[in-house]
C-alpha cells in the first residue's frame, strides 16, 4: 500500500499522466502511526476498541475523538505537516484523509473520513490533520470495518493538503453510468462555486448524461443552485446565485465536451470506471481526486431477476444456511422430478439442471426466487404470456419486462423446444384433468410415511442412523412429490381463464368478488389450528377463573404456571393443550426455518397465541360485509355462461384447496425435519465436532452429509459454524437488499440494481394494497414482526408466514406489505373472515403502532383515521 493513502496515489497517478492537478502534499501513513506510538495513544484505542461493536461503536468512536483532541501534537508529527504546509505555499488549503484502505474496489469509506475546505495557517490545518486522524476512527467507519471484517486495531490514514482552487464551477463526474452500468455513459454533476455543496446535497445541482462517443447531452435537469459556496478570509462562506444563473446550465457545451475528453483520459489512466471530482477556473478544469466507481453493475453478462416477494412468507429476514441448502435441495428435486413427469427427454432435463439447482438465491442471508429460472419452467407449458401474468400475481412479483421474457428458453433449439412443448402439453392437460386424484394419492402416501418416521425418538438414535433415517425420508417423499408442483400451474392456467372470463363477462363486478369467488370452503385442512385454537379459548371462557389467570399472566410464565397448577380446571386445559401440541406441536412462527423453534420448543407462543384468542372471545368481532358470490353471478349470469364460469371458478378452488393440503404436509415435513436436525447437532456436539448442538444450523446440508461420509474432515465443521454464525450476526445488522433486484454478470461482486414496483399510495392518508378478503374493519394498528400479542387489533406487518395462522383467530384485519393474494395466510384469511389487504407498498414504514386504520377488504384502500383533537 503506498505511503501517500488510497487518494494521495490516486494524485500521485493523475499528476504523473501531466493532467492539471492543483499543487498538493501529503503527511503519510507513517506520521499517524509515529504519533500514536510515541504518544501512548496505541494502548489507550486498543482498550476502547476492545469489545468492539454497532451497539458502542458510537460511544467508543467519541472517546477516541477525545484522545485524540486531548493529545498534543509532538516535534515530528508537527514537523512532518509544516514540511507538507510549506511545500504547496502555505495559502488556503483544502484538508482531505486518505486512508490506506480507502478506495479500494470493494471498500470505498465514502463519507466516512472527514475533509476540510478554505484551510489557512499552520496552526489551523495543524488542528485540521489531527481531526482527519482521529475521523479515521468515525463511528461510521468503525461499523463499516465491524461489517466487512476488516481491522480496527490499526487503522493506517494519511492526509493530503491540496491548494484550494477558487472554482467558478465544481462537480462531480462519473465515467460510466452508475444505475444501469452502461460504459458509453458519463453522468455529471454541477454547482458554482466549491464542490462542498454537491457532495452534501446542500445545493441542488445540475445534472447530465453525455453520451461518450458522440458527446451528444442526453438526459439533463437544471438544478435550483440556489446558493455558492466560496473561500474566504475567515473559511467558506455561501452566497445566493442571481436568478439569471440558477435558471442556465453551470456548463457550456463546449465545457461539457471537454469533461468527456476528461472522462477518457482519466478512464485509460486507471483502466476502470472512475468518479471524479473537479473544478472548473478560469475556463481550464482541474482534477481534484478520481477514485474507482465501487460496486458498478457489469455491462455485460447474464442478466438475472431476484425478488423475494412470496417466499419471504416462508423464508423471512436472515435465514440459516441449513435452511436455504436444504430448501434449495428440495426445490431441485421436486422441479426436477416435476419436468420430467411432463414428459421432457431425458437429454434436455441434463441441459436444465442449471436451472433447478439456481430457482432460489441467497443473498446476506436472505432468501430470494431467481425469477428468470421459474420462467424456464413455465415457458415448457401451454400460455406461456398467461402463465407468466398469473405467476406475478401468484408469486405477488411484477411481471419482468416482455424482451426479458421471451429471452428464455429451457431449450437450446427453436425447432426441438416447440417439439418438446408440444410432448408437454399433452401431459399437462392429462395432469389438469387428474389433479386432485394425484393429491389424494400423494397425501395418503404422505400421511403413512409421516405417520411411521414420527413414531421414531430421534434423541434416542446415534447420529449416523439420523442421518439415515434423512435419506430415508427424502427418497420416499421427495421422490412423490413432484406430480403436485402441477398445482401451481393449474392454478395459473385455470385463474387466468377465470380472470378473462371476469373481463368479458363481469366487467364491472367489485373488486371483492374475484377473491370470494375462489374461497376453497371451510374444510382446509390448513385452518385447523386457528379453528381449534378458537374453538379452545371459547370453552376456556366458560371457566372464568381459570380464563382471568390467563389473562393476566405473561404468555413467557403462563406455560411454566400451567404445569403446576391444580384443580380441575387446569388439568382440563393442560390435556387440551398438550393435545394440540400433539397435534400441531411442528408449526413455529416461520414454519419453513429449521432453526426456529417449534411450539415444542417454544410454548410461550402458544400461550400467546391463546391469550389473544381469548382475548376476542364472546366480543362482537368487527363488522364483516356479507359479500355472496353465489348470488351476485346468479345475478349477473345465466345458462351456458353461468354454467361454463362455475366449471372454471370449481377448478380454481379444487386446485387450492388440493396446494393447501400439499402445503400443509410440506410443513409437517419441514418439521420432521427439524427434529431430525436437531438431534444430528447434538451428535455432533457429543463428539466435538461443534460447540454447540444449535450450531448445526449454521452448516449446510451437503457438508453434514459429507462429514457422515468421511468426504469431509468433522474438525472443519465446528470453524465454519463459527464463521458463519459471526457472519449471521452482522447480516441481521446490515440493510436488507432490495425486495427486487437486478444483476448482471457476477452475482455477489457486481451490484444490485433496485427494480422496485410503482408506488401504490394514493394520498396522505390512504394507501392501497392488493384486497385479498372482504370487510370493512375500523381497528388500532398492532404493527409486529411476529405473530404474539395481536389483541384483537389490525395486524399490520412487512411479510408473514404460514406460522402466523395461529394469530388470524384474533386479528380484526390484516395488512402485509409483501406476499400475494395466493399465500398460504391469505387464504386462510379468507376462509376465517379476516378482511386482508397485501402487497402494499410502504406499508410498514407509514403505519405506527396504535393508529386507528379503516380496511377495507374488499377494495384493498386502507384509509389512516385522523385522531380527534
Amino acid at each position: 500500500m503506498s505511503a501517500l493513502g488510497g487518494k494521495g496515489e490516486n494524485l500521485r497517478r493523475l499528476t504523473g499522466a501531466g493532467l492539471r492537478v492543483p499543487a498538493w502534499s501529503a503527511v503519510g501513513l507513517d506520521v499517524l502511526r509515529g504519533f500514536r506510538e510515541r504518544s501512548g495513544l496505541d494502548q489507550e484505542l486498543a482498550g476502547l476498541l476492545a469489545g468492539l461493536d454497532p451497539d458502542n461503536a458510537w460511544e467508543v468512536s467519541a472517546r477516541i475523538a477525545k484522545a485524540f483532541s486531548v493529545t498534543p501534537l509532538d516535534g515530528p508529527a508537527l514537523s512532518a505537516i509544516w514540511r507538507a504546509y510549506d511545500e504547496i505555499g502555505q495559502g488556503t488549503v483544502a484538508v482531505r484523509s486518505s486512508g490506506a484502505d480507502e478506495d479500494l474496489p470493494n471498500f470505498s469509506f465514502a463519507g466516512q473520513y472527514s475533509s476540510f475546505l478554505g484551510v489557512t495557517g499552520f496552526d489551523a490545518v495543524a488542528e485540521k490533520v489531527r481531526e482527519c486522524w482521529a475521523s479515521a476512527y468515525s463511528a461510521r467507519s468503525l461499523v463499516y470495518r465491524w461489517l466487512h471484517d476488516l481491522p480496527t486495531d490499526r487503522i493506517d490514514l494519511a492526509v493530503l493538503l491540496q491548494e484550494l482552487v477558487p472554482s467558478e464551477v465544481s462537480g462531480v463526474m462519473f465515467t460510466a453510468d452508475p444505475v444501469s452500468g452502461d460504459r458509453s455513459k458519463a453522468l455529471i454533476s454541477c454547482v458554482y462555486g466549491l464542490g462542498e455543496t454537491l457532495v452534501s446535497g446542500q445545493v441542488d445541482a445540475d445534472t447530465l448524461t453525455l453520451d461518450r462517443t458522440s458527446r451528444v447531452v442526453g438526459d439533463a435537469v437544471i438544478g435550483e443552485k440556489a446558493e455558492r459556496l466560496d473561500a474566504g478570509p475567515g473559511g467558506t462562506a455561501l452566497t445566493p446565485v442571481s436568478s439569471f444563473a440558477r435558471e442556465r446550465f453551470a456548463l457550456t457545451n463546449d465545457q461539457v465536451g471537454e469533461l468527456g475528453d476528461l472522462a477518457d483520459t482519466v478512464e485509460e489512466l486507471f483502466g476502470v470506471p472512475q468518479d471524479v471530482e473537479w473544478a472548473l477556473r478560469d475556463g481550464v478544469f482541474h482534477v481534484l481526486q478520481s477514485r474507482p466507481i465501487t460496486a458498478l453493475r457489469e455491462a455485460e453478462g447474464e442478466v438475472r431477476v431476484w425478488d423475494n416477494s412470496n417466499i419471504i412468507e416462508s423464508f423471512g429476514e436472515v435465514t440459516a444456511p441449513l435452511t436455504f441448502s436444504f430448501a434449495r435441495h428440495a426445490y431441485q428435486r421436486v422441479y426436477r422430478d416435476y419436468v420430467r413427469l411432463l414428459g421432457v427427454p431425458r437429454r434436455d432435463l441434463a441441459r436444465m439442471d442449471g436451472v433447478f439447482g439456481e430457482m432460489l438465491g441467497y443473498f446476506d442471508g436472505r432468501v430470494y426466487y431467481n425469477v428468470l429460472n421459474w420462467y424456464k419452467i413455465i415457458r415448457l407449458l401451454p400460455g406461456y404470456a398467461l402463465n407468466r401474468r398469473i405467476l406475478a400475481a401468484a408469486m405477488g412479483v411484477r411481471e419482468t419486462s416482455e424482451e426479458l421474457a421471451l429471452a428464455q428458453h429451457p431449450i437450446g433449439s427453436p425447432l426441438r423446444e416447440r417439439l418438446v412443448r408440444l410432448r408437454v402439453a399433452l401431459r399437462f392437460l392429462r395432469m389438469f384433468f387428474t389433479i386432485r386424484r394425484s393429491v389424494a394419492s400423494f397425501t395418503d402416501h404422505f400421511h403413512r410415511v409421516y405417520e411411521e418416521f414420527d413414531a421414531i425418538d430421534y434423541e434416542t438414535l446415534p447420529g449416523p442412523e439420523v442421518n439415515r433415517a434423512l435419506y430415508r425420508l427424502e427418497e420416499r417423499l421427495l421422490s412423490k412429490w413432484g406430480g403436485t408442483a402441477v398445482l401451481d400451474n393449474v392454478i395459473m392456467l385455470s385463474y387466468g381463464v377465470l380472470h378473462g372470463l371476469n373481463s368479458r363477462w363481469l366487467p364491472d363486478a367489485p373488486d371483492w368478488f374475484l377473491w370470494e369467488a375462489v374461497k376453497v370452503g371451510d374444510d382446509v385442512e390448513s385452518t385447523a389450528p386457528a379453528r381449534r385454537l378458537g374453538e379452545l379459548a371459547g370453552h376456556l371462557a366458560e371457566r372464568a377463573g381459570l380464563a382471568e389467570e390467563v389473562r393476566e399472566r405473561p404468555a413467557g410464565e403462563l406455560w411454566e404456571w400451567l404445569r403446576t397448577a391444580e384443580g380441575e380446571d387446569a388439568r382440563w386445559l393442560r390435556a387440551e393443550l398438550d393435545g394440540f401440541l400433539a397435534a400441531f406441536g411442528y408449526r413455529s412462527a416461520n414454519e419453513l426455518k429449521l432453526e426456529e423453534p417449534d411450539l415444542h420448543d417454544d410454548p410461550s407462543l402458544l400461550m400467546s397465541m391463546l391469550k389473544d384468542a381469548l382475548l376476542l372471545t364472546g366480543s362482537v368481532q368487527a363488522l364483516r360485509e356479507e359479500h355472496d358470490a353465489d348470488a351476485y353471478l346468479r345475478e349477473h349470469l345465466s345458462g351456458p355462461k353461468l354454467f361454463v364460469y362455475d366449471k372454471v371458478r370449481g377448478k380454481v378452488r379444487e386446485a387450492l384447496r388440493e396446494r393447501e393440503r400439499v402445503r400443509f404436509a410440506r410443513t409437517r415435513a419441514f418439521g420432521m425435519a427439524r427434529r431430525m436436525f436437531k438431534a444430528i447437532g447434538r451428535d455432533l456436539e457429543s463428539v466435538g465436532a461443534l460447540g454447540d448442538r444449535r450450531d448445526v444450523f449454521f452448516l449446510k446440508l451437503e457438508e453434514i452429509r459429507a462429514a457422515y461420509a468421511g468426504t469431509m474432515n468433522h474438525r472443519e465443521l465446528r470453524p465454519l459454524a463459527g464463521l458463519r454464525r459471526t457472519q449471521q450476526a452482522k447480516q441481521r445488522l446490515m440493510p436488507a437488499p432490495p425486495p427486487r433486484f437486478l444483476t448482471r454478470g457476477s452475482v455477489y461482486w457486481g451490484a444490485q440494481a433496485p427494480d422496485p414496483a410503482p408506488a401504490g399510495e394514493e394520498g396522505a392518508d390512504v394507501l392501497r394494497g392488493t384486497p385479498c378478503s372482504p370487510g370493512v374493519v375500523t381497528a388500532r394498528a398492532r404493527v409486529v414482526d411476529s405473530p404474539r400479542d395481536v389483541g384483537g387489533g389490525v395486524l399490520v406487518a412487512y411479510r408473514t408466514d404460514p406460522g402466523w395462522v395461529g394469530a388470524l383467530s384474533s386479528a380484526a384485519a390484516l395488512l402485509i406489505e409483501r406476499g400475494s393474494p395466493l399465500t398460504h395466510v391469505a387464504i386462510v384469511a379468507r376462509e376465517l373472515g379476516v378482511p386482508t389487504v397485501v402487497q402494499i407498498p410502504g406499508l410498514t414504514g407509514r403505519i405506527e403502532d396504535g393508529m386507528t386504520l379503516t380496511v377495507d377488504g374488499g377494495t384493498g384502500v386502507v384509509r389512516i383515521e385522523k385522531e380527534d383533537g
